[in-house]
């Protein structure tokens, strides 16, 4: 029943601001709804069965005994007279309604309720209403009934009724007049021919979208709620098309600046080669020439390096590093840690100090003199690695032309941008240990090129992973004493260093004092994120060095960490941790010969989807297998983050269950861009609107 009588705001028309301001107009603009366009995007959640209405006994029989099963759906609609309406306050004050038909009457209970509705309900008036049937307080009832008041002969409607999502205070049928309104206007023009559409049958967006609004009362409910109806497909492609054509555009646009020219010889590259003690994998060589090539382009690298835990990112950077240096320029090597930066710095000022080219540090802890001095030789130095403090106000650079940043996806939009400006359109190198599946590579990454590490350096040994309650335990402990015997080290992570009686998680410093006591004579190292800078970097020079047999730690040892005599991780609360967490941690040994192990200690009772992580983890070592299922498992909003990718999320394509449609909208895209321009245009401000500005970032 509608019960506002206000004039509904006037939304805006394409690219027309909003009228006068008002309180209705900013709950539409809490849904993202400011046009006509929004408006007829925005589709039901579900849908109500009013186009029919049950005897009220036939309902009952349905609900609370079971009998005819064609009756039993979760929401059914009654018609009747109200026999009796009044306020009681047992046990608190509510407003009981009796309803009555010819085959019987039922309860109708209003916790809340204002004089309007209680008015609307009096005795005598015909009502239909919409709702669940239970077993109550009073008997069998409904519980805030939907319902109006109606005439003995108000026809039914035709099509099923649309539930949309809203927002507090903006009642289902303001929504629906709005959206009613919205779709006897003009309709929307079609960009898809109609050879293509009836090719991949499918509807115009039009047909699509009117249908689903108002889906018949015979539609196809399973492929409705599944939305694998070819209305549903329609508006997936349309959505999926105009991501494709915003970010193909922003590829095109930063193809059209100028960069630094990294032409060089490939002297310096081929020395750093030749004083490894291995040689480089084929997939090595490969993204290497793809690199090369962006680099010697007239317009700025935006590529991501994507490649499983050991692969070789940092090598393969370390050679594009050598591109620019070799030229005359600069590059900066961002990381999301300090214990992280001072691993790759140790790595690479190894690799590079040898052949003349300074590398210097730079951490947010660096105080007064060595601070003041680290800048000074950021400003010319030919590799410059840090945290964030490689953005920080007073870096300054010199001839910036190479931006590497690791762990991409640890770092927000306005970070990664703040580091290309230190430069004149810098190129860029990112990486991450944390693949991204295939169909959300596509979907969020088409306007960069992907360069893809799928091969491990010959002679690694595959880690097996070990499930072990945490009963086990001192199981598990004798396990680590026998590794060490054995000449080889270990890890033990814990999540936390404080106590948290909450999650009743062991905490770093407690566990470091129990193996302590449980492992006399064995030397037993703690690492977490509140020691001193300078106290990390001496914990893990000495585990590197092979002078601590066990190192204690939280995540701060999550990535850069490369101990190849570590055999063996043990980590504490697994079923706490997510999946690409316990990737990355797992990661950290497997680095030498020897056969590695990765133990997962996990406290029960377990969480339906902390036993769906720790099944995932225990069944894969395959980076790539584990990140499709994770994406399945949290959707790409958690798995990406849209603050880490600066991207407007897909609303109703499913990037797994839609793959095809992926497929299908890039190469869509393609061909409107080339062919049909002001059609691609109508598409992109279609979906996105103001949305675009995020993937300028």
């Amino acid at each position: 029943m509608n019960t506002h009588a206000r004039a509904l705001p006037a939304l805006r028309e394409s690219g027309k601001p909003l009228g006068k301001s008002s309180a209705l107009t900013e709950k539409f603009r809490r849904l993202g709804i400011t046009r006509r366009e929004d408006l007829l995007l925005h589709l039901p959640l579900r849908y109500e069965d009013e186009t029919r209405v049950t005897p009220i006994k036939t309902a009952l029989d349905a609900a609370l005994f079971g009998k005819g099963e064609e009756e039993a759906a979760n929401s059914v609609q009654l018609q009747g007279a109200i026999i009796d309406c009044q306020i009681q306050f047992h046990p608190r004050r509510q407003l009981i309604v009796r309803l009555a038909d010819a085959s019987g009457a039922i309860t109708l209970r209003f916790l809340h309720f204002y004089p309007n509705q209680q008015a609307a309900l009096a005795v005598g008036n015909q009502v239909r209403c919409v709702g669940e049937i239970r077993q109550g307080y009073f008997g069998a009832e409904m519980v805030h009934p939907r319902f109006r008041v109606v005439l003995p002969d108000t026809p039914l409607p035709e099509s099923l009724t649309p539930i949309y999502p809203t927002t507090a205070g903006l009642a289902q049928p303001v929504l629906t007049a709005r959206i009613d309104k919205a779709i006897s206007d003009t309709p929307l023009s079609e960009t898809l021919s109609a050879e293509f559409l009836a090719k991949a049958g499918l509807p115009t967006l039009w047909e699509a979208l009117v249908f689903l609004h108002h889906p018949p009362a015979d539609a196809n409910a399973q492929s409705l709620a599944a939305r694998q109806h070819p209305a549903w497909r329609r508006v997936k492609l349309d959505e999926l098309l105009a991501q494709q054509i915003s970010l193909r555009r922003a590829y095109r646009a930063r193809r059209e600046i100028g960069a630094p020219c990294l032409a060089a010889s490939g002297e310096l590259a081929a020395a750093l080669v030749r004083q490894l003690p291995f040689d480089l994998t084929r997939a090595q060589r490969r993204v290497c020439a793809e690199i090369n090539a962006d680099l010697c382009a007239p317009h700025p690298m935006q590529r991501l390096l994507q490649g499983d835990v050991g692969a070789g990112k940092t090598l393969v950077a370390a050679l594009a590093i050598c591109q620019a240096v070799e030229s005359g320029w600069q590059a900066a090597f961002m990381v999301p840690t300090e214990i992280l930066a001072e691993q790759h710095y140790l790595k690479l000022s190894g690799w590079f100090e040898p052949l003349g080219v300074e590398v210097v540090c730079l951490a947010g802890r660096q105080k007064g003199r060595t601070r003041a001095a680290r800048l000074a030789a950021a400003r010319a130095a030919g590799l410059i690695v840090g945290t964030h403090a490689l953005i920080q106000e007073g870096v300054d650079y010199e001839r910036l032309a190479l931006i590497v940043i690791d762990e991409q996806h640890r770092f927000g939009v306005q970070q990664r941008l703040a580091l290309r400006q230190k430069g004149k359109a810098p190129h860029q190198l990112m990486m991450s240990a944390t693949p991204i599946p295939r169909t959300l590579a596509m979907s969020y990454c088409a306007d960069l090129d992907v360069s893809v590490l799928d091969e491990l350096p010959p002679g690694r040994v595959p880690i097996r992973t070990r499930l072990a309650r945490d009963g086990r335990r001192e199981k598990v402990i004798a396990h680590v004493r026998r590794k060490v015997a054995a000449g080889q080290q270990a890890y033990w992570v814990c999540p936390l260093i404080e106590e948290s009686e909450s999650l009743q998680l062991k905490t770093a410093l407690e566990t470091h004092a129990r193996l302590t006591d449980a492992l006399p004579g064995l030397r037993i190292g703690l690492a977490h994120g509140r020691l001193k800078s300078a106290e990390k970097q001496a914990v893990m020079a000495e585990f590197v060095a092979g002078k601590i047999d066990l190192l204690v730690a939280t995540t701060v040892i999550e990535v850069g960490v490369d101990v190849p005599n570590a055999s063996l991780m043990v980590i504490e609360h697994a079923e706490r941790f997510g999946l690409a967490q316990l990737h990355q941690l797992r990661g950290r040994v497997g680095r030498g010969a020897q056969e590695s192990s990765c133990v997962l200690l996990y406290a029960e009772p377990l969480s339906p989807s902390a036993r769906a992580r720790l099944k995932i983890i225990f069944e894969n070592n395959d980076g790539f297998e584990v990140a499709r299922q994770d994406l399945q498992l949290r959707g790409p909003g958690e798995f990406i983050g849209s603050r880490q990718s600066g991207l407007p999320l897909l609303r109703y394509a499913d990037l797994e269950a839609d793959a095809d449609l992926v497929e299908t909208a890039r190469a869509l895209a393609e061909t409107l861009l080339a062919r049909f321009p002001e059609k691609a245009d109508q598409t992109r401000e279609r979906w996105l609107d103001e949305k675009e500005a995020l993937l300028k970032a």
